[in-house]
């Protein structure tokens, strides 16, 4: 009875009278707008969301906030003025609204017509949401996802060996400055994992990390990734986009494989670095940014610049604080660590009971001289995976490329002859407890019969001295 007294006492309330307190204090900016497209009036949140004052936007028209969601035609009255509102249905759709300072803010945008008695157009009311943080999540949960779990040794980084230790305090003190840092190595050294590191350690690890391989992309697709396009900049851009440097601000922005950026974007790339603000594709407004420029490269940048290929001022401008990865064979230490960190991860993966290498398969890998690096170890192992079914994983379990090296025959030899001896001792020990029973010694060892015979031939087995 006293939820109904409650109700009854609301319905005779003049919500009217409280309206003015009811949307100023909505977290969600609201914006009143006339069939004309006049903007009509807009509320605190709105101010505090895009920058403006209530004085400096009232009055003006909707366009002025180049929404990339709106469609405009012909038409005195809103529903044929704006398409949008063509036929009078509520709309509830993600777009980007400019903002005072010429950036663009992605929302969830909840619109409706507002009509009189009479079912005429009166104006448009729009509900805005503010969902930059949810754009910032979807943008880089792919990179966080191919982040190696916290159980590595330093920051996803496997590795103890002296040379990458040095590596690990550079990084320390490279995080804490403010400094564009550039990282130096050969394909598969892990150079994305030290700039995942140096963002987990630095004072900006609360705001986002952004990524972008640059050798991924042609020109015009590469200036739109970096610094975003406004509705109508070229053919297909049907809505406005947040780039890289947008989405990074107040973070990291870790743009890989730089040597292969074009001239025209080194140009761009340089006045961002030293005006702090960029412009978006189509678009003449600029946009402050503040985010810390990683880059990497495994190219010989000097070379680039003597070719007429990289720009000289835009080096010395990222090549503030360089770090140089090492490759794998600088660091040959540092591969039982890595062998038992991958085989550990297959294993959860492929639930295959290997529980690692034989010696010859780990002195096989100590002496060849990975030009794939750290990615080729994995794949190594991961091949390894594919072909062994369980326990160590032996020499002829390995890849070609590795067993094509100098000292493979070596290790071949050897592996061999300590399979055989292994055998021989597992037959015997069958042999042994199946009394001299073959079909019973077969079914222990998992085999033919005929594969105890041929093995019984092949070491000279006498059962009587055997058993005897």
């Amino acid at each position: 009875m006293a939820v109904e007294k409650q109700l009854n006492r609301l319905e005779n309330i003049d919500i009217g009278k409280y309206s003015e307190k009811i949307i100023e204090t909505m977290a969600e900016a609201l914006v009143l707008i006339a069939p004309d497209g006049t903007i009509l009036m807009i509320n605190k949140s709105f101010e505090k969301m895009f920058g403006y004052q209530a004085d400096e936007i009232v009055g003006k028209s909707c366009t002025h906030l180049n929404c990339d969601l709106c469609e405009t035609s012909s038409g005195s009255k809103l529903s044929k003025w704006c398409s949008l509102f063509s036929y009078g249905l509520a709309v509830k759709k993600r777009c980007h609204v400019r903002k005072k300072d010429g950036s663009y803010l992605p929302v969830l945008k909840n619109a409706s017509l507002l009509k009189d008695d009479n079912g005429n157009d009166i104006g448009a009311v729009e509900i805005l949401t503010d969902i930059s943080e949810m754009d910032r999540r979807d943008q880089t949960i792919d990179s966080l996802s191919r982040q190696l779990p916290e159980d590595s040794t330093f920051y996803g980084i496997v590795g103890k060996s002296r040379v990458i230790q040095k590596v690990f305090e550079l990084m320390k003190k490279a995080a804490q400055s403010e400094a564009p840092i550039i990282i130096y190595g050969d394909s598969g050294t892990g150079k994305e994992l030290v700039a995942q590191a140096i963002h987990k350690l630095g004072r900006r690890n609360n705001g986002p990390f952004v990524q972008l391989n640059c050798a991924a992309l042609n020109e015009s697709l590469l200036e739109s990734e970096l610094f975003g396009h406004v509705k109508g900049a070229f053919t297909g851009a049907y809505r406005h986009r947040i780039g890289r440097f947008e989405t990074a601000n107040e973070g990291d922005i870790f743009l890989d494989e730089i040597g292969d950026v074009p001239l025209s974007i080194q140009v761009k790339l340089l006045r961002v670095l030293e005006q702090k603000q960029i412009e978006r594709v189509g678009d003449h407004q600029p946009i402050p940014v503040d985010a810390r420029l990683i880059t990497a490269t495994n190219k010989n940048l000097q070379e680039l610049i003597q070719r007429g290929e990289f720009r000289e001022d835009f080096f010395f401008r990222i090549n503030v604080i360089p770090i140089h990865v090492p490759s794998l064979k600088e660091r040959l230490d540092d591969i039982p660590l890595l062998v038992d960190y991958f085989i550990r991860q297959l294993r959860k993966r492929t639930e295959k009971k290997i529980t690692g290498l034989t010696s010859e398969s780990l002195d096989l890998l100590l002496t060849y001289s990975w030009p794939g690096n750290i990615r080729e170890l994995k794949s190594v192992l991961e091949y390894a995976f594919a072909v062994a079914e369980k326990g160590l994983i032996r020499v002829d379990q390995l890849p070609q490329n590795v067993l094509k090296t100098d000292g493979a025959a070596v290790q071949i030899e050897k592996a061999t002859q300590h399979d055989d001896s292994d055998e021989k001792i597992e037959l015997i020990q069958a042999l042994t407890e199946a009394n001299g029973n073959q079909s019973q010694a077969a079914r222990l060892l998992d085999v033919s019969r005929v594969t105890v015979w041929n093995r019984m031939k092949k070491f000279n087995i006498d059962l009587k001295k055997t058993l005897h």
